[in-house]
């Protein structure tokens, strides 16, 4: 178990930063840490997969490769399945599930191919000791993934469980929550995780249910994101308690108080709630700062200028709304279209794509970030702002030119991560039509 090739999934974007991450934790570099498109492979030990399932921010998973054979059809699964030494990570008391995932493969049947696969497990438990673990499709206490391509086919055994982005902590949510693992990645490419150590505050003005203030301020503290829950390994032959209370021990005793200050606001006060809730499970309500508020009414939460980044909604996910978002007509409040700001709610199943991945909305809220843009440039001088969207031509539409673009992938939506180095001054004269900005 000291040698074990280990494969982490991560978001597409994320993968440098996901090889980053594996190198702090465990100091793998070179031929012992690989970058490829969707994940890191790492040569590394048992107590290696332990340790990255319980420190990684990054990661979906952490699978050990048990082989990678080529194949041309159903029969050389079943044969690659029956060569691989089951009994050493589970027994016939466990039950098991195979997932299957294919790019380019010529089967005509991927349940077929999983079925068979099924088979060879059960066949190979039954010839070795005459009994066969049993199937169970949702609460599995081991998880097998075969990745199929053109002509490879690779088996995997999850030392997760649940995917790591459940950290445990958020059980109050909105309809559209971000993944703690995307938040990560957000603060990963901000720099901001480095940063908070010289105490560079971080501030999400559309915190919705927290998930981005939340996991910084266990950055700020220390915690490790997996502290809180249980893992698949645990169920696995080779699992050691007293090797897993060390490596929880060790982190426990790295959490400290907040080297950074954390705030975050949301103009729904129900989504407030939320996060302070969240927060209180995640161990850091004394780290982070967490108030009502329109975006285009907050001022910054500190007087040291720092770090901005947010995951507004746009889409199918924005609406107006919000105060700023309001006129009075006729003695009444009524929507000012596109003037404003964060109710979130579900995405509709219909909504079409526009070209360059952008999905539309009310005038996609071009009034509100143009608004966005102006209150920062007026009262948010030195602050650096970082913006996840999938609308390429954002930074036109908020006449700000941005220093830096990272391209990643919110679930199937492709984005990016805008850096924008705000300055006191006015905004930029509108583009004439047809004009786009760089």
């Amino acid at each position: 178990m000291n040698q074990l090739q280990l494969f982490l999934p991560c978001a597409a974007g994320v993968e440098e930063f996901l090889a980053d991450e594996v190198h702090r934790l465990t100091g793998l570099q070179g031929r012992d840490l690989l970058t490829l498109r969707g994940g890191v492979v790492a040569l590394a030990s048992w107590r290696d997969a332990l340790r990255l399932n319980l420190h990684s921010r990054l990661a979906q998973r952490v699978l050990v490769q048990l082989s990678n054979t080529l194949y041309r059809n159903e029969k050389d699964l079943y044969e690659a399945a029956s060569a691989v030494a089951w009994e050493i990570w589970f027994t016939t008391k466990q039950s098991f599930k195979v997932e299957i995932t294919a790019q380019h493969s010529p089967l005509t049947s991927l349940n077929f191919a999983a079925l068979k696969v099924k088979d060879a497990i059960a066949d190979r438990f039954r010839a070795k000791g005459g009994a066969r673990p049993d199937v169970n499709t949702q609460w599995p206490d081991v998880r097998v993934y075969v990745h199929l391509t053109t002509d490879r086919a690779t088996l995997y055994i999850d030392t997760s469980g649940e995917p790591l982005f459940k950290r445990g902590w958020r059980e109050d949510k909105g309809d559209a929550p971000l993944k703690e693992t995307l938040a990560a990645a957000m603060i990963a490419a901000s720099g901001w995780d480095t940063a908070a150590a010289d105490g560079v505050p971080l501030y999400d003005p559309c915190c919705g249910s927290g998930t981005i203030a939340i996991e910084a301020a266990q950055i700020a503290c220390g915690i490790a994101p997996g502290i809180q829950r249980r893992f698949a390994f645990e169920k696995l032959l080779p699992f050691q308690a007293h090797v897993w209370q060390a490596l929880k021990s060790e982190a426990r005793a790295a959490e400290h108080p907040p080297v950074a200050p954390v705030a975050g606001s949301d103009v729904a006060h129900r989504m407030v709630d939320f996060a302070r809730r969240n927060a209180e499970r995640a161990g850091v309500a004394h780290a982070v700062e967490l108030r009502g508020g329109d975006a285009l009414q907050r001022m910054p939460p500190c007087d040291r200028p720092g770090v901005m980044l947010l995951n507004p909604p746009y889409g199918e996910r924005i609406a107006a709304a919000g105060v700023a978002g309001t006129v009075r007509r006729g003695g009444r409040e009524a929507f000012q279209p596109g003037a404003l700001a964060l109710q979130r709610r579900e995405p509709a199943a219909h909504v079409p794509t526009a070209p360059g991945g952008q999905v539309p909305g009310p005038d996609d809220g071009a009034d509100f970030f143009l608004q966005l843009a102006a209150h920062w440039k007026k009262h948010y001088n030195g602050w650096t702002a970082w913006m996840l969207t999938p609308d390429l031509k954002l930074p036109g539409k908020m006449r700000l030119k941005e220093s830096r673009r990272v391209p990643m992938w919110n679930g199937p939506i492709e984005c990016r991560l805008f850096r924008f180095d705000l300055v006191a001054g006015p905004a930029k004269p509108r583009a004439s039509p047809g004009r786009e900005h760089a």
